[in-house]
């Protein structure tokens, strides 16, 4: 034989003993018959064996039974009505995760308050300044002054009031 012949053959000896140690992973299911001996099956059980004697199930969630409904993976123990463990790493990233959304969401709102205020005082100034009677002069789009006639006055009056009534009224809780 040549030496690509016994990596060959060498390669396909592998596959198969790695075959053989993977066939126990295909069984999902464990459960004692009515004998008293362990059976391994990637299918469910039989219906006439009591839930006692199942003492494997699958580790993702499907259905146990034709008819019942598909429930949590139960330890190997068989212990029912025991909930799953829950990694502890993943909890602690998850609540981690949970307290950055909640900080970052009470920053939201309070820049957004700020931001509010900021626009509510600017408001009121603005209003005090058109309730005091002063000619008000704006640069238009030439660069050139021009002053508010009472059209556009009373236009500037109702824009900043719409403005108080947005900014300066209270937010409602969400």
């Amino acid at each position: 034989m040549t030496t690509m012949q016994h990596r060959w053959t060498a390669a396909l000896v592998a596959l198969a003993i790695g075959a053989t140690f993977a066939l126990p992973a295909v069984a999902q299911w464990k459960w004692r018959d009515s004998s008293g001996r362990v059976q391994y099956s990637d299918t469910p059980p039989p219906h006439n064996v009591p839930e006692k004697d199942i003492l494997q199930r699958p580790s993702v969630s499907t259905p146990a039974r034709a008819g019942i409904a598909p429930t949590a993976a139960v330890p190997a123990s068989g212990a029912s009505g025991v909930a799953p463990k829950v990694e502890p790493e993943l909890e602690a990233k998850r609540k981690l995760a949970e307290q950055d959304a909640a900080e970052k969401k009470k920053a939201d709102e309070a820049k957004n308050a700020a931001v509010r205020a900021e626009n509510c005082t600017r408001a009121k100034e603005q209003m005090r300044t058109l309730d005091s009677g002063v000619r008000i002069a704006r640069t238009n789009e030439k660069g050139e002054r021009e002053f508010l006639d009472d059209k556009a006055r009373a236009q500037e009056v109702q824009r900043t009031r719409d403005a108080l009534a947005s900014e300066c009224s209270p937010q409602p809780r969400q």
